[in-house]
C-alpha cells in the first residue's frame, strides 16, 4: 500500500512532534514546514526513521513556496498557533484566521483528501478575548473554503514539553505567595499531548471529516486544583492568594512587557470562561477515542525536576533500602 503524504505546519512544537512520530511509525510520509530549519531542523530529524520526513524551510504566509508542498500531499494538518501577541505580523489575526483560510483554500483547489485543524476548546463563549475572536473566524474561513475539514477543540494541552505545568511548577517552586485569578474557580480538562496525538491519528486513519470534535482529558479540575496537584508533586507549600481583578489587571499589563509575558490581559479574560465541553458538539469520546491519561500521574512522570534533589529526590529514590 502506497503511504499517505501528510502535510504539517508546527511540526516542531510539543504536539507536532509527537505526531510526526506516530505517523512515520504507521507508514506515513511527512512533509513539515517550518520558518528556520537550523534552530528546529535536528528536533524534527530525530521523531522518526531517516527517508520518513522531509523539512522545508519557508514563511507561513510565503504562498508561492508553500503551494508547491500541496502537489503530492494527501493530507494538510495545521497545529499553528500563538497564545500571545508579537511584532512582526505575529497577530492573532494573521496566525488564527488569515493563515488557516489560506491552508483551506489550497486544500480544495489541490483537492486534499483532509485537512485537520488545531483550534482551541471555549471560544464561543469567550466573546470579549482576542484570541477567542481570531480562533473562531478562521474556522468560520476554514469551513467556508473546505467543509470537509476537521476541527479540534482541544482544552489545554500538557507535557513535559508545555509551556503550562512547566512555567506554574517553576513559579510555585520560586515563589512563597501565588496569585489566584478569579478565586482559581475556572475549570478545565486538560488533556495530555499524547492522548491529543492519538485522537488526530485517530481522525486520520478513520477518515472523520466535515466535525467540530471537542478534546478533553479525562478529568474536570479547577485552576487552583491543578495549582494544588503541582505544590504536591514537587513537596511544596505555598499561599494561593485570590487577587482583586483590578490588581490582576494591572499585573497582566505588566507582564506584557515582557518578551514571554507570564499573563496577558487577554489571557486573563479568558480565564473568566470555564474550558470544558460545551456540549453541543462531539467530544473525543463520542467519536470513539476517549483519553485516558491522568493529570496527576502524567505530572509526577516529570515534576521531579522541581524537585529538591531533583531525579534523585528521596520519593524516587528510597537510600534507607540499601542500608
Amino acid at each position: 500500500m502506497k503511504a499517505k503524504n501528510c502535510l504539517i505546519f508546527g511540526g516542531s512544537g510539543q504536539i507536532g512532534r509527537h505526531l510526526i512520530r506516530k505517523l512515520t511509525k504507521n507508514n506515513y510520509r511527512v512533509t513539515v514546514i517550518t520558518r528556520n530549519i537550523h534552530q528546529k531542523g535536528y528536533i524534527i530529524k530525530t521523531q522518526s526513521n531517516a527517508g520518513y520526513v522531509d523539512i522545508i524551510e519557508s514563511n507561513i504566509f510565503d504562498e508561492k513556496k508553500i503551494r508547491k508542498c500541496f502537489e503530492n500531499a494527501d493530507i494538510c494538518i495545521n497545529l499553528v498557533g500563538i497564545l500571545f501577541e508579537k511584532k512582526r505580523g505575529n497577530s492573532f489575526k494573521n496566525i488564527h484566521t488569515l493563515f488557516p483560510s489560506l491552508l483551506a483554500k489550497l486544500c480544495s483547489e489541490y483537492k486534499l483528501k483532509q485537512f485537520i485543524h488545531l483550534s482551541a476548546l471555549g471560544i464561543n463563549t469567550a466573546t470579549d478575548s482576542q484570541y477567542a475572536k481570531s480562533k473562531l473566524e478562521g474556522e468560520k474561513n476554514i469551513l467556508k473554503n473546505f467543509p470537509l475539514a476537521t476541527i479540534l477543540r482541544p482544552s489545554i494541552v500538557y507535557s513535559v514539553d508545555d509551556n503550562f505545568t512547566t512555567n506554574f511548577l517553576t513559579l510555585l517552586n520560586r515563589l512563597p505567595i501565588f496569585p489566584l485569578y478569579y478565586s482559581g474557580s475556572t475549570k478545565f480538562m486538560p488533556i495530555h499531548c499524547s492522548d491529543l496525538k492519538d485522537i488526530i491519528y485517530y481522525v486520520i486513519k478513520n477518515k472523520i471529516y466535515s466535525q467540530i470534535i471537542e478534546c478533553v482529558g479525562p478529568e474536570k479540575i479547577s485552576f487552583k486544583e491543578i495549582l494544588e496537584k503541582l505544590l504536591k508533586s514537587i513537596d511544596k507549600k505555598r499561599i494561593l492568594l485570590p487577587f482583586p481583578l483590578l490588581l490582576a489587571k494591572l499585573s497582566a499589563k505588566f507582564f506584557e512587557l515582557l518578551p514571554k509575558p507570564l499573563l496577558t490581559q487577554d489571557q486573563l479574560r479568558l480565564l473568566k470562561y470555564d474550558n470544558i465541553l460545551s456540549g453541543k458538539y462531539k467530544s473525543n469520546k463520542d467519536i470513539g477515542i476517549p483519553s485516558i491519561r491522568f493529570f496527576d500521574q502524567e505530572i509526577k512522570k516529570y515534576s521531579y525536576m522541581w524537585k529538591e534533589g531533583g531525579e534523585y529526590s528521596t520519593e524516587k529514590y528510597d537510600l534507607n533500602k540499601n542500608i
